[in-house]
């Protein structure tokens, strides 16, 4: 979820979100009262919270699996999936599955033909693997012919569906959209049959999207960058592969990995489903129980057990290109279960989330040393992960002086406690951000589920407001000085070669 960027004016609209902060606070209190949860017999979650400002409801499913649950050789499966999921099921998107699922076998033995061919060692055979391809393509072709596009999606929007998307991150992947609230039955009923009868059809053509969509990405010398980076500043956890994974696995993952992927983590037991909105809960459970208990139960897949080890070094990385110059620094932090967790975000929004923040008024506004200049704290949250800090460097001005003045800050913070003043704006900005997303039917549940699973109780969404008060600026330096230590850092950056003007700011 994307932050807003805030211009607040200290003086009049900070004193305005302190006074109404503890009436939100009360707010807040009554929502949680008000929210119903219940695991059904197949171990599937439901959350139910009622709110009845408008007639229409928004839906999440979270499934407990991201990028981090890969393994070597499958990088991009949770990706994958999340594609997959939208192609339709058994009765949605197809004219004849008992005819198209003889087909979809068909473009497997030939598409794993054509895996065996380019895998072979010492070297694969150049013409038989233009007969394999040709082979697969007319495969597909005659798979395609059974093939109603988009269908899943079309039923969707035809009864009033807003906001049909879907994301994978590093720690989880979430489905997510809202209907009218007489719609609740077709929701259950689209889920059940999506997570207990999917049909993965058009693999390997959506493959070749994703491998595009991957091409495309690294065309950006900053997303480069940071490919190269996190396996630098990560030796163990697989936070080290990005989401989208390695080109690889995408040109050789089968139809049949990402099926053993499907059962093996979109069972009911890894599965929470949340509705927020005009709903009553009376009603609205048997529905949801009649529909989602369908959904085998599966098994609660377990941890991931490599954990990354103390840096005892600081890693630098540079990559040269004609690009604009960037400059990236990585700590290693706690995951969100850490009860320093709420002083990290704190810190992010401190030093570097929006304009007020200390990065972008020292390195931006005062010293004119960047275009750009600010933080991200929770990049991973399921295990230990990354605090970012980031700048792109002005016209005429470089890394290494972007690099240095964020260290003076970082000492600051580490050595001058903050003053009241400042952190009770940044305590006013962070409520005021998360009363603004809690307002939202669609951020509540996304905040709900994401709580259930991360944090293991969906109750922490409503104690935010609590914790972030509680933050000193003792605990501020104390942290600092746990985690910005140059053993503890990775730098990375892109140095610009010659050859190329770039753009500056003035």
């Amino acid at each position: 979820m994307k932050r807003k960027w805030r211009l607040i004016v200290p003086a009049v609209l900070l004193a305005a979100v302190m006074v109404t902060a503890p009436l939100a606070a009360q707010g807040l209190r009554d929502l949680e009262s008000k929210v119903v949860m219940k695991t059904l017999p197949n171990g599937l979650k439901v959350i139910l919270l009622p709110r009845h400002d408008s007639p229409v409801m928004s839906m999440v499913t979270y499934a407990d699996v991201g990028g981090v649950d890969e393994n070597q050789n499958a990088t991009g499966l949770a990706h994958i999936f999340e594609h997959m999921a939208f192609k339709g099921t058994t009765t949605i998107g197809t004219t004849d599955y008992k005819n198209e699922k003889l087909a979809l076998a068909r473009v497997d033995k030939a598409f794993l033909a054509l895996r065996a061919e380019r895998l072979r060692r010492p070297h694969p055979d150049s013409e038989k693997i233009k007969v394999l391809e040709a082979r697969l393509k007319t495969a597909q072709d005659e798979a395609e012919k059974f093939v109603v596009p988009n269908e899943f999606t079309r039923i969707l929007k035809a009864q009033g569906a807003q906001g049909i998307n879907a994301f994978t991150t590093q720690d989880q992947t979430v489905y997510h959209y809202s209907l009218p609230s007489n719609r609740l039955e077709l929701w259950a009923m689209l889920v059940s049959d999506r997570f207990s009868h999917p049909v993965l059809r058009e693999f390997y053509k959506e493959k070749d999207v994703i491998m595009e969509e991957k091409r495309m990405g690294e065309n950006n010398p900053v997303q480069r960058l940071l490919i190269d980076f996190m396996p630098v500043a990560f030796k163990a956890s697989m936070y080290r592969s990005f989401v989208i994974g390695w080109m690889s696995d995408l040109q050789n993952i089968s139809r049949q990995d990402a099926e053993n992927w499907f059962a093996k983590y979109y069972r009911a037991k890894n599965l929470t489903c949340v509705v927020v909105g005009d709903i009553d809960p009376r009603t609205a459970m048997p529905i949801l129980e009649k529909y989602l208990s369908r959904i085998p139960a599966g098994t609660k897949p377990g941890p991931v057990i490599t954990r990354e080890p103390v840096q005892r070094e600081e890693k630098r990385l540079i990559m040269e290109d004609p690009s604009q110059p960037f400059l990236v620094i990585g700590y290693h932090r706690p995951d969100v279960n850490d009860p320093d967790d709420v002083v990290y975000d704190v810190i992010n929004d401190l030093m570097g989330n929006g304009p007020s923040s200390r990065l972008n008024k020292s390195l931006v506004k005062d010293k004119k040393l960047a275009l750009a200049a600010g933080s991200i704290s929770n990049l991973q949250q399921k295990y230990p992960g990354l605090f970012l800090f980031f700048a792109v460097p002005n016209q005429g001005k470089t890394n290494a002086e972007c690099e240095n003045a964020i260290y003076e800050e970082l000492n600051k913070l580490k050595t001058v406690p903050v003053s009241k003043e400042e952190l009770d704006g940044v305590k006013a900005r962070k409520k005021a951000e998360f009363i603004d997303q809690a307002e939202s039917n669609m951020g509540l549940a996304l905040r709900l589920a994401f709580n259930e699973n991360l944090t293991g109780d969906w109750r922490n969404t409503f104690n935010l407001l609590e914790r972030i008060d509680k933050v000193t600026p003792e605990d501020i330096m104390r942290v600092a000085n746990k985690t910005f230590k140059r053993s503890n850092r990775t730098v990375g950056m892109i140095e610009t070669t010659s050859g190329k003007d770039r753009k500056g700011g003035k």
